[in-house]
C-alpha cells in the first residue's frame, strides 16, 4: 500500500507551470487539486466564462491515471482501498463538474465568446482550451446551418446573413455574487463617479465574505485575489 500512499493527493509532487514565463513550480498534488477546486467554484458562480485552467486540468488528469494504476496494484482486501476510491471519486466529480459548467456556458453564449476570441490579441490569453475552441466552432457552425435550413433560406436575401454581433445571448455581468477575500485589497471601485454621486470604493480584508455586483470585481476573481462561493 506504500506505493499508493506515495501517489495520493496528500503527499505527492507534480510539476505545474503556473506562469509560462516563470520556472515550473513543484506543487503537491493536494495543492494542485486546491487550485482546481478554486477554479471550479469561480466557474460555478461566475456569470461569465473564465480563462481555461488547462495546465491544472492536465495535471489532475495525469494524477488520476496514476492513482487508478496504483489502486489496481493493491490487494483487494486492503481496507485503505475504499478510502482512496472515495478520494478518487471526489476528484473526478470536481473535474467533470468544472468541465461541464464551462461547456454549458459555451453552448449558452457561443457567438458572444467566439467574437471575443476573434478580437483578442496575441498578448491576451484565450478563454478556451484548444478542445473547447474546437467544440465552440463546430457547435456554432451546426446552429448556423440549422437556422439557415430551417428559416433563413426562406427569408428575403437582405435578412439571410446572421450577424454574430447581434445574435445570441450575453452573460449578465451585473448580477450579484458571494465572495471570499484571499488577500487584502484596498480601494476597489464598486461604482464609477457620476454627476450625481461620487466614486464608491471598498477595502477588502483577507477572509472577509461579501455579496457584491460581479462587474467591478471580475478582474480580482481572475487574479485569485477573490474566490466566489
Amino acid at each position: 500500500m506504500n506505493s499508493l500512499n506515495q501517489q495520493s493527493f496528500n503527499d505527492s509532487n507534480v510539476d505545474y507551470d503556473e506562469d509560462s514565463e516563470e520556472e515550473a513550480e513543484a506543487l503537491t498534488a493536494a495543492e494542485v487539486f486546491a487550485k482546481l477546486e478554486e477554479a471550479w467554484l469561480n466557474e460555478k458562480f461566475s456569470p461569465e466564462l473564465l480563462e481555461a485552467k488547462t495546465e491544472i486540468v492536465e495535471c489532475i488528469m495525469d494524477q488520476i491515471k496514476v492513482m487508478e494504476e496504483n489502486l489496481l496494484k493493491c490487494k483487494k482486501d486492503d481496507m485503505k482501498i475504499c478510502i482512496h476510491k472515495m478520494e478518487l471519486d471526489r476528484i473526478r466529480f470536481v473535474l467533470s463538474s468544472y468541465l461541464r459548467i464551462r461547456l454549458q456556458k459555451i453552448q449558452n453564449y457561443t457567438a458572444y465568446y467566439l467574437n471575443i476570441e476573434n478580437q483578442r490579441t496575441d498578448k491576451q490569453a484565450s478563454l478556451f482550451s484548444p478542445e473547447e475552441l474546437k467544440f465552440a466552432k463546430e457547435f456554432h457552425s451546426s446552429i448556423d446551418k440549422h437556422l439557415t435550413e430551417l428559416a433563413m433560406q426562406h427569408m428575403p436575401s437582405i435578412l439571410q446573413n446572421l450577424n454574430d454581433n447581434l445574435s445570441g445571448n450575453k452573460p449578465d455581468l451585473d448580477c450579484y455574487v458571494f465572495l471570499r477575500v484571499n488577500e487584502d485589497t484596498d480601494s476597489v471601485v464598486i461604482d464609477e463617479e457620476t454627476t450625481e454621486t461620487g466614486e464608491e470604493t471598498v477595502d477588502f480584508q483577507k477572509d472577509e465574505q461579501h455579496i457584491i455586483r460581479y462587474q467591478p470585481i471580475r478582474h480580482l476573481v481572475s487574479s485569485s485575489q477573490l474566490t466566489l462561493i
